[in-house]
């Protein structure tokens, strides 16, 4: 068996020796014309006539477009670590007692869950809408820093196998676990833990899978920062002629507030974890009670946090004001107040940051003024509710999938926003506080708002990065299913907390109290995360298979947009590219200028594999 310490200096060895390679083909960053990306550039780029093929094409590539897709692949295998992981903590707690696994397993399943959840599966999923899309929306050539994005991504599977070092190599490496810190890595426990969990003390060893794991999440924020500059860069410089601030559409706006909330965010969080691993092995004292204390993390950490929820919930708006007036026929209503509520929320979100410390002992005239602030940014959240409320009134509204997930986001949203209303009242919180009422709500928004804003935006956007049509019974299975699942789930953990059921317990076995009660919500909420998975199975399903063998979409609109007016600039440039941007990357071929799919193969009038006419467009009752 291995030393831990060694695998570490090992491992860290082989990263730094990777990025040292990469950096070595920064030869020019902005210096690159996507090949078969609308016939962009300018006379100074240096204009590439086709791409690698096979994997060469995906490792070395800094097409927006591919770097997007890479983006996506990367989310939906850690979508499916922290799916997993969650699911074996369900089974564990639908009995009292330990019964499937030993709770220092589950107290390292629940650190990845939600470290991978937040900063594995939110922040990419979002990155691979913004790298495909923006550029498309705005009419700009690619990124303004194409060779940066690249490296944006490729900091992020390393920092992957950091976070999850920890559980993979603890069945084989001597001395080294997954981290038992929960996602919010409190000190004193996260500053001087063992490989049990337990305080490691004067002659305990400390475990390098929290090292390892706070390294990761380190190296994934410097990837989120480098890529907010990236986004922020290119809606500023890169905006086509007739995009201007006047008419620069939603989502973007709301990638620029998130952008901004990111650079000033992620930096303190990457300091703070800097300070404690110096605490863990340097031996220094700045979370420790005799230096700055463990107070003092809890407000660096949730300075960041905080904003780290709009962060991840800001895009997801865009995305559900951008897809929801399509299948509505209308507009999105009050334009101009959606922006400035994106806007105000991004400003609120760094004054409210106190109100997940009411219970930690904060002078009450402080926590009177978190409280206020705390109730205030609700407002702007509820201007957008209302916005999209009247936009669907007297509406011509389209069920298609895109449309029920963006329905599901607004019933969804509306509860998680209700109930953290709750919880930002001093009183109400300082009952609730760490109970299973703080997951429901946190999950309401997280798996409930943003889940269902990203598959919107999967299914809506998924003839433009594919060229095919999937299968949209099957879609509205995945719909129903989620919704299901997501409210029986999170709806009974929200009864879980008005019982008093502690959070973060991997064993609510109890001489007193609710313990039937517990029992039975606890089954009620494994029940619904079994039909939750169901319904991840059958999207991935769809997804893989309607990629590979769908329907081809020959129409340029395949929505019907044209009709209400509300065909846009991504899906001008999928008409005019004729299905999808070209896979050889090669010139497009033709009087016509028309670029062609599978290899520059002419697109043939074929059939799907469900049968379905690939000219027709989605049907509204199937």
């Amino acid at each position: 068996m291995v030393n831990g310490q060694v695998v570490l200096t090992a491992f860290m060895g082989l990263f730094l020796v990777a990025v040292v390679a990469w950096l070595t083909r920064l030869d020019s960053w902005r210096t690159y014309s996507p090949a078969g990306g609308g016939g962009y550039g300018d006379d100074s780029a240096t204009v590439h006539s086709e791409k690698p093929s096979g994997v060469i094409r995906w490792l070395t590539t800094v097409d927006h477009k591919d770097i997007g897709i890479l983006y996506g692949a990367y989310a939906v295998v850690a979508f499916a670590w922290g799916g997993l992981s969650v699911m074996v903590m369900r089974l564990e707690l639908s009995y009292p007692g330990t019964t499937i696994i030993s709770a220092d397993t589950y107290n390292a399943l629940l650190t990845s869950h939600g470290i991978t959840m937040l900063f594995l599966f939110g922040t990419p999923i979002i990155a691979a809408f913004a790298n495909y899309l923006l550029p498309l929306m705005i009419g700009a050539d690619d990124m303004a820093f194409p060779r940066i994005n690249a490296i944006a991504f490729w900091l992020l599977p390393p920092a992957a196998l950091l976070v999850w070092a920890g559980l993979i190599f603890g069945p084989f490496v001597d001395g080294i676990a997954g981290a038992q810190t929960s996602w919010t890595m409190y000190p004193p426990l996260s500053a001087d833990s063992t490989v049990a969990g337990t305080p490691a003390g004067d002659a305990g060893a400390l475990n390098p899978g929290a090292d390892l794991m706070m390294l990761g999440l380190h190296l994934s924020g410097i990837s989120a920062t480098m890529g907010a500059i990236n986004f922020i860069a290119t809606i500023f410089t890169e905006r086509g002629e007739d995009v201007g601030w006047h008419n620069l559409d939603i989502f973007s706006w709301t990638m620029l507030t998130q952008s901004g909330l990111i650079l000033f965010a992620f930096p303190l969080l990457g300091s703070a974890l800097l300070m404690l691993l110096a605490d863990r092995n340097l031996d220094t004292l700045f979370f420790d009670p005799a230096g700055g204390g463990p107070i003092l993390w809890q407000h660096l950490f949730w300075f960041f946090g905080h904003p780290e929820v709009y962060i991840l919930v800001l895009p997801p708006m865009g995305i559900i004001s951008y897809v929801l007036p399509r299948f509505a026929g209308r507009k999105l209503f009050g334009f101009k107040f959606v922006v400035y509520s994106t806007l105000a929320i991004g400003v609120l979100s760094f004054g409210v940051w106190a109100h997940h410390m009411f219970a930690s002992g904060m002078d009450p005239r402080l926590e009177s003024a978190f409280m206020a602030v705390t109730l205030s940014i609700a407002i702007p959240s509820a201007v957008k509710v209302f916005n999209w409320i009247t936009t669907l009134w007297n509406g011509s509204i389209r069920l298609n999938a895109p449309m029920l997930f963006c329905l599901g986001f607004v019933s969804n949203f509306i509860i998680g926003g209700v109930t953290g209303v709750f919880l930002g009242a001093v009183p109400v919180n300082q009952v609730l506080h760490e109970t299973y009422y703080v997951i429901g709500h946190f999950h309401y928004i997280v798996m409930g708002a943003i889940g269902f804003a990203v598959f919107a935006g999967l299914y809506y956007w998924f003839p433009l990065y594919t060229g095919r049509m999937y299968q949209q019974r099957l879609a509205k299975w995945h719909f129903w299913l989620s919704m299901i699942g997501t409210n029986l789930t999170f709806f009974a953990m929200i009864f879980l907390g008005y019982g008093g059921m502690p959070r973060r317990y991997a064993n609510y076995e109890l001489t007193i109290g609710p313990q039937a009660l517990f029992t039975d919500l606890h089954q009620f909420t494994t029940i619904g995360a079994i039909i939750l998975m169901i319904g991840q199975i059958i999207f991935v399903y769809n997804f893989i298979i309607s990629w590979l063998e769908g329907p081809k979409v020959r129409d340029g609109d395949p929505w019907n947009l044209d009709e209400h007016g509300m065909k846009t600039k991504e899906w001008e440039w999928f008409e005019q590219n004729k299905i999808l941007p070209m896979t050889d990357g090669g010139e497009p071929e033709g009087e016509g200028g028309s670029a062609r799919t599978d290899g520059g193969e002419p697109v043939e009038d074929v059939d799907g594999a469900n049968g379905d006419d690939v000219d027709a467009r989605p049907d509204d009752t199937r």
